[in-house]
């Protein structure tokens, strides 16, 4: 009985062993099942994220380049330059409209159309989007472009309870400017004399006069200052020269001072010079006849 007695505890000892090892194991590939599945899923989700950030990159480039278009077609039509072109934006993108008035335009381009943009692309892929603390700002990244930044938190839980995800995005577009219609020549022509934004690449001083050319310049106003006016330097300036011969044509008055627009259409008027090889109209500003490398006449 004592024999029989002990190969009893040593069979429930080993039985006891086997199933921990059992337990044991089990919960190894368990937790090895449950990290590989975590992993996978974060995977997915970091796809997806950068997937989403290329459509929105996209989708703020639609946005910023239509409401620049309805930023220059409301000079056109009001005569007026756009008071604060960072708030123009804002207006457009979060409440559809342009100084109070709701634009065709911008359907499908606005931020209520982001959102279920968003969501609508969570869904596919069973995760959970939410978006706070939007903001968007324009800004003139250099010369020749400008930037559309739209800035919120985003907030991505997956529905299995999985992963979730919290992160600060910055989606940043550009603009090319050229081809879009100079404003400073909209408003100071009446709309008769309209110059389009074409970059210069050297060309000869009476190209740059007769093509309508423009040139960095620092102390010309940039892109965005001239929606709004302004003929002031910034460091991504570009410049033009004012044409007073097609002036003359559409009966427009002209000054004598410097043909260099944003000298032109201000207050400022220093000394100038007729220049040679060029038009016996045409003067330039002593630091312009630097700049060009001409030689007065």
């Amino acid at each position: 009985m004592e024999l029989n007695s002990k190969k009893g505890q040593i069979f429930t000892s080993v039985a006891i062993a086997i199933v921990a090892l059992f337990l044991l194991i089990y919960g190894a590939y368990t937790l090895v099942e449950n990290k590989n599945e975590v992993k996978t899923r974060v995977s997915t989700m970091e796809n997806f994220l950068f997937s989403l950030e290329e459509n929105l990159e996209r989708e703020v480039y639609i946005t910023g380049f239509r409401t620049l278009f309805l930023a220059e077609d409301s000079v056109t039509k009001r005569g007026q330059f756009i008071p604060d072109v960072n708030s123009f934006f804002e207006e457009a993108f979060f409440n559809g409209t342009i100084l109070g008035n709701s634009s065709d335009i911008l359907i499908g381009a606005k931020y209520s159309d982001m959102l279920q943009f968003v969501k609508q692309r969570g869904e596919s892929v069973n995760v959970n989007m939410s978006i706070s603390n939007p903001k968007l700002s324009v800004f003139q990244e250099d010369a020749w472009n400008i930037a559309v930044l739209f800035s919120f938190n985003l907030t991505m839980v997956d529905n299995a309870g999985v992963v979730s995800w919290n992160k600060k995005e910055e989606i940043k577009s550009l603009i090319n400017i050229e081809g879009f219609e100079d404003p400073l020549y909209i408003l100071n022509s009446n709309g008769k004399v309209l110059y389009k934004i074409n970059k210069s690449d050297g060309e000869s001083l009476k190209n740059h006069l007769e093509n309508h050319l423009y040139q960095e310049d620092s102390d010309a106003p940039s892109f965005l200052d001239r929606l709004e006016g302004k003929t002031t330097p910034d460091a991504n300036g570009i410049e033009s020269f004012v044409d007073l011969e097609e002036f003359s044509k559409q009966g427009l008055q002209t000054k004598d001072k410097s043909a260099v627009d944003h000298v032109y259409f201000s207050s400022d008027n220093p000394q100038a010079s007729n220049v040679q090889g060029m038009p016996s109209w045409f003067r330039l500003d002593a630091v312009h006849m630097t700049k060009y490398n001409a030689t007065a006449s």
